[in-house]
């Protein structure tokens, strides 16, 4: 895995395994540390296949987080429409989805120089 601080690595841990619970698709954290001048060090991105899943994923995370690390995000943006839903915490960015707004706004391809980990989900390994 990425080499991370151990407090970050637990907050990475613990989002990755609320989107996980609701079944969330094409998890990616984008090690953003090497890059100048950004606002976090970590993205963590996937996608819903709805608005009530984008919505479900997030909650999912922020109760895990709360419950586990005692941690809030500092901003939350964009859970009225839940095309897009950003989760700040400051050090690492969620960024919760509908798949075909992570398609058009190609986060990943925006952020290309950042070292790219893939998440291999529980759903992804039944299916193989």
């Amino acid at each position: 895995m990425l080499k991370k601080n151990k407090g970050t690595d637990q907050l990475i841990t613990e989002i990755v395994r609320g989107i996980e619970e609701i079944k969330g698709q094409d998890i990616e954290i984008l090690d953003l540390r090497e890059i100048e001048n950004t606002v976090c060090d970590y993205f963590v991105i996937c996608n819903g296949t709805s608005n009530t899943q984008v919505n479900a994923i997030v909650n999912s995370v922020q109760k895990l987080v709360s419950k586990t690390l005692r941690e809030k995000p500092w901003h939350v943006e964009g859970s009225n429409n839940a095309e897009w839903v950003l989760l700040d915490y400051v050090d690492v960015v969620v960024h919760v989805f509908q798949k075909q707004i992570r398609e058009f706004y190609n986060i990943e391809g925006l952020w290309g120089d950042a070292r790219l980990l893939k998440i291999e989900t529980s759903t992804k390994k039944e299916e193989a």
